[in-house]
């Protein structure tokens, strides 16, 4: 480095970055920090380059390690940068590049280095590096400044009270971005950190009173997605005299950390839109990683408590007295942001974060008459699962089960018709309400979920959120109520084909009939029988037989299949490990339809024709165990609207039958349908949801943090192969 341009191969045989880590004590007010600090290279623009820097860095640390408890050249560096930053303010108000130029490059410096000591030390080894005076080799003096929590205030404070301008653009990402290197510790961790000098640092001392600030200061970052200025000539303009030898250099880092901070992924994740605001995207990720700290055993995450609380700056009531760290922020421009970056996971577990932590937020969302700009793109993510990693594909999923919960959303989906969805692929829409395209794309979801990667979870909070929705079904899109019937049709049929194969594993006997006919009354027999395969004819036979020792009978066949494996480690097949899923599925299909013609029977014509097109597979269901109570009401719907069909004679048009269908719902009387509880769902975060998060939000960090780059050989809280 220094006032050479260097490349990044040539580091490490650098005179300045030699002294830097040598033998030799630097004092802060030495000129080599000006020398130091005045340096451009040719920019890092892939993971090949970022590692090249990375390595280089290391060479330089480790040397600085063996030399900086002798020296202090790393205190003094800090210093140099704490004094610079004093001014800071000044300098961009007076248009002072090279000023503002040099102490970004010195914070690049410390930055590079606090990331590689931080992987290759402990928290306490860091900590002695830190608080280092100039003094004889082995003298540690007991009353020396602890520059690391002095680092970070500085830090916060350039970040929160340094104006946004075309010259303190990009060291306004590299605070941010060195704020993320030190809270990085929890990379190399296999175990969530609950005591860390994270913990120690910013939630107590003199860093705490920044928290609603700083919080404040990320979140208007992400959203007004401020792009970088031009390349090469938003820091040092041209100047009418040439502007001399520091100038020309200037200019090289312009170009440099342009296309280091729009760049320099390499082989993480594709360029995506919010890339094309670095500090928007950095400040989110920091956002991100603050709020899910864990608690300090003393104290509660500050950074959590100020994102569970924030208001509306139209909101003029004043904060309570028991709420610490609490601002205000516009809660349309935040609104517009959301919905504007939601293909992008940190924005859409941000989403995820508001609703579920920020009840004034929630609240605010709810009320909002265009929810089709929040909702539409939510369900773009679920619509292409196959394209999104499983944990945007949760977070996508949670935040329509949070919406769900509010029954005037649930009403509200159903009077908004949107024209021409062209993402959905399967049938043309020309035209469809919120409501009907919603459950649309969330029983594709469980479609594809049961199909292909069989999480239990995922179709849970599927089914959870169509279930919240069924009571307020209105005016259900003819392919909408199709795809609910034959979905539940779909689960029937296989219901039946995995009884066949649990309960008829092998093939002695040709026919069904011949089968019940050597039953006893109690069905313990069954176990001993064998077929090819049930007739559909039969499925009623089979299921009142259930209904004498359902259980018993279940669990007898599967013991009986297990025994016939050669292996008790074998697992058992698919389709048995399948029966209690599909039962399950059935059950809560059953039981959203049945709410749907419950409540809101004379609201959707279109549902009772998908209905009673499929009748026979219904009907075959009445005196199934699980199923017989919830299908009294589908029953009596089936058997009232079929009457009424078949006086009305055969040959019938499609119109016909919906003419007939809503004159009918006027005459069914609605005290012959069977009340059941409402049914309702809640999302409740599991016990313990740092687990799940922290290795989520760091993964996000390792595949978007722009210009970061770590080893993946060393990071332990996810594996690399992991979403």
């Amino acid at each position: 480095m220094g006032s050479n341009s260097s490349r990044i191969g040539d580091l490490p045989k650098n005179e300045y970055l030699k002294k830097l880590s040598g033998t030799e004590s630097v004092s802060e007010n030495d000129p080599f920090w000006n020398q130091l600090l005045s340096f451009s290279f040719p920019a890092p623009t892939s993971s090949t380059e970022l590692k090249l820097l990375e390595e280089a860095t290391i060479s330089v640390c480790r040397s600085l390690v063996e030399n900086n408890p002798r020296t202090g050249n790393l205190g003094a560096l800090i210093k140099v940068f704490l004094s610079r930053t004093k001014e800071l303010k000044l300098s961009a108000e007076c248009q002072n590049h090279i000023f503002i130029w040099q102490t970004h490059n010195a914070l690049f410096i410390i930055c590079c280095l606090l990331k590689v000591f931080i992987c290759e030390m402990s928290e306490e080894e860091l900590q002695l590096h830190f608080t280092y005076e100039e003094k004889s080799p082995g003298n540690y003096s007991s009353d020396s400044e602890d520059l690391l929590e002095e680092l970070l205030c500085c830090l916060m404070q350039l970040i929160t009270d340094i104006p946004l301008l075309d010259i303190t653009y990009e060291i306004s990402v590299e605070a941010i971005s060195t704020m993320v290197v030190f809270l990085s510790c929890q990379l190399f961790h296999k175990e969530v950190l609950r005591q860390s000098i994270s913990h120690k640092y910013l939630m107590r001392g003199p860093c705490l009173p920044y928290t609603s600030k700083l919080v404040k200061t990320l979140l208007y970052n992400f959203i007004r997605q401020e792009k970088p200025p031009p390349p090469g000539a938003h820091v040092f303009p041209q100047q009418s005299d040439g502007g001399g030898l520091l100038y020309g250099l200037a200019s090289g880092v312009a170009r440099l950390w342009t296309v280091f901070t729009l760049g320099g992924v390499g082989s993480k994740a594709a360029a995506s839109p919010e890339l094309s605001s670095p500090l928007a995207n950095q400040s989110l990720l920091l956002l991100l990683v603050l709020a899910n700290l864990t608690d300090a055993s003393d104290v509660p995450n500050p950074y959590r408590q100020a994102i569970m609380s924030f208001k509306n700056t139209q909101d003029s009531s004043p904060f309570p007295s028991s709420i610490p760290h609490a601002f205000q922020i516009n809660f349309n421009s935040l609104y517009t942001a959301l919905c504007e970056q939601q293909t992008s996971d940190q924005a859409t577990l941000l989403l995820y974060t508001l609703l579920h932590q920020n009840s004034n937020i929630r609240t605010y969302m709810l009320a909002r008459t265009d929810m089709e700009n929040l909702v539409l793109p939510i369900l773009e993510i679920l619509y292409h699962v196959e394209e999104r990693n499983s944990h945007h594909v949760y977070m996508a999923l949670i935040i329509l089960l949070i919406l769900t919960e509010d029954d005037g959303f649930n009403r509200s989906i159903h009077e908004v018709i949107l024209k021409n969805i062209t993402w959905y692929s399967e049938r043309v829409l020309t035209e469809i309400s919120l409501g009907s395209l919603l459950i649309l794309v969330v029983i594709r979801t469980i479609q594809y979920n049961m199909t292909r990667t069989r999480d239990k979870y995922l179709h849970t909070n599927c089914l959870a959120a169509l279930a919240n929705m069924s009571a307020q079904f209105r005016s259900l899109h003819q392919y909408a109520a199709q795809r609910i019937i034959s979905y539940t049709c779909r689960h029937l049929r296989r219901y039946v084909y995995v009884l066949d194969k649990l309960y008829f594993p092998h093939s002695h006997c040709s026919t069904l009939q011949h089968c019940f006919s050597t039953l006893s009354d109690n069905g313990e027999e069954l176990l001993s029988l064998t077929c090819s395969h049930i007739l559909r004819s039969y499925a009623s036979s089979l299921f009142s037989l259930l209904s004498k020792k359902h259980n018993k009978v279940l669990e007898q066949a599967t013991q009986s299949l297990r025994g016939s494996l050669s292996s008790n480690d074998v697992p058992l097949p698919d389709y048995a490990q399948d029966l209690n899923v599909i039962e399950e599925v059935i059950r809560m299909m059953l039981e959203i339809i049945n709410s749907c013609l419950t409540n809101s029977l004379h609201h959707n014509p279109n549902l009772v024709y998908a209905l009673l097109y499929k009748r026979d597979l219904f009907e075959q269901f009445r005196t199934h165990p699980s199923f017989q109570d919830i299908m009294q009401n589908i029953d009596l719907v089936i058997t009232f609207f079929s009457s009424r069909l078949l006086q009305a004679g055969a040959e019938l048009s499609v119109e016909r039958v919906l003419e007939i269908i809503k004159q009918g719902v006027v005459a069914l009387p609605k005290d012959r349908l069977k009340k059941f509880p409402e049914l309702k769902f809640k999302y409740v975060e599991e016990e313990q949801p740092e687990e799940f998060f922290i290795p989520y939000v760091w993964s996000l960090v390792y595949n978007s943090a722009v210009g970061l780059y770590w080893n993946p050989q060393a990071i332990q809280l996810f594996t690399m192969d992991s979403d």
